[in-house]
């Protein structure tokens, strides 16, 4: 169908007016709702995705898309009755604790959202006790956790033992990343997936969820 194709392709252009309209137009013509999500908005976000692995676009070109597909979102939920449409699983992310950055965290974020899943974002420098609560509170399927310093690297090792102490382990998926970040320290740490971008981390939360 032409219209979710040209959905898609204005959301990688980060045309967030025009994405809304032709949401709205879709919606007229009946197409179902988690059609229009799957094969326009979060297909135009995927394949962004993938050109930014590729350094065929960069950060900014993400940020717009991601508002494009917001606006887009909005007037699907705007038209609907809530819960028509289910997201494909709920990620608690944070960056853990002493340590401050957010852009990477925002950026996993947003792929996130682009790939259909529910994200409760916790912020910058949040501690092992407050990301359990985090689980306890809002049942998700992953937790992505952020360090962008080598001196807070073992914060994320810290807040798996959490986990574990709180008895929530086998409940949740762990992904972990950051510049300083391995898939050997990932293994050590006991997560369950790294990724060293942000539109890896959204494929493996996918793969962890099947």
């Amino acid at each position: 169908m032409s219209i979710l194709s040209d959905i898609a392709e204005l959301v990688q252009k980060g045309k967030a007016q025009e994405v809304s309209d032709l949401v709205s137009q879709a919606l007229a013509e009946g197409i179902p709702p988690q059609q229009i999500l799957d094969e326009g908005l979060l297909k135009g976000m995927g394949e962004l995705g993938v050109r930014f692995k590729n350094n065929e676009v960069f950060v900014p070109e993400v940020l717009i898309a991601a508002r494009a597909l917001n606006k887009g979102t909005e007037t699907l939920k705007a038209t609907l009755v809530a819960g028509d449409i289910k997201a494909i699983g709920k990620v608690v992310i944070a960056t853990v604790s002493g340590d401050l950055h957010d852009i990477g965290k925002n950026l996993v974020k947003l792929m996130l959202e682009g790939a259909g899943f529910e994200v409760v974002d916790l912020g910058t420098d949040v501690s092992g006790e407050k990301i359990v609560a985090a689980i306890n509170e809002n049942n998700p399927d992953v937790v992505a956790l952020s360090a962008l310093l080598t001196t807070t690297m073992s914060a994320q090792s810290e807040v798996i033992k959490a986990i574990v102490d709180a008895g929530l382990r086998d409940k949740v998926k762990i992904i972990v990343g950051g510049a300083p970040i391995t898939d050997a320290f990932a293994k050590e740490i006991g997560a369950d997936g790294y990724s060293e971008d942000a539109s890896g981390a959204a494929d493996i939360a996918k793969q962890l969820i099947r």
